[in-house]
């Protein structure tokens, strides 16, 4: 498994924690950035990992920013992307237990560092139930198709 990271300056220091926690874990990763604290805009790094996932040259991404919803937004309006603001361990393993998430989204500023690392385990590690869940991804894929037409 592959995973594309990118945070804006309120996500860079969770950023580094999780790459530190990929390293350890011997999980490959594409950084594409930010690359320190200054300020910059959330759209431009939530694209990159939107647009790896979106065009499957990647497996997942995590996106990290101040509240985790400016990301949300803007990595949700890529066909085929499934992004999850989660908060803690239940809201992680339900996104991809029942929506097959393929980027987890956290909010720098609102979780605990180890809260944080927590759901990024439980977040990789949890598979996609299938079953019923996979009719309703259907319905998923069958309204981005209609979206855009």
């Amino acid at each position: 498994m592959t995973i594309s990271i990118a945070s804006d300056h309120a996500g860079f220091e969770f950023k580094r924690l999780i790459l530190a926690y990929l390293s350890e874990k011997d999980i490959e990763y594409i950084d594409y950035g930010t690359t320190n604290n200054d300020s910059v805009d959330y759209p431009d790094y939530a694209i990159k990992v939107a647009e790896s996932v979106s065009r499957e040259e990647i497996d997942r991404g995590i996106l990290i920013c101040g509240t985790g919803i400016g990301m949300s937004i803007v990595a949700n309006k890529f066909h085929g992307v499934r992004a999850a603001l989660c908060h803690d361990a239940e809201t992680a393993e339900a996104s991809r237990q029942h929506n097959d998430a393929n980027i987890l989204v956290l909010g720098g500023r609102v979780l605990d560092e180890q809260v944080a690392l927590s759901i990024v385990e439980i977040w990789l590690k949890t598979e996609f139930s299938g079953g019923r869940h996979q009719k309703r991804l259907e319905k998923i894929k069958e309204l981005e198709t209609l979206a855009g037409e």
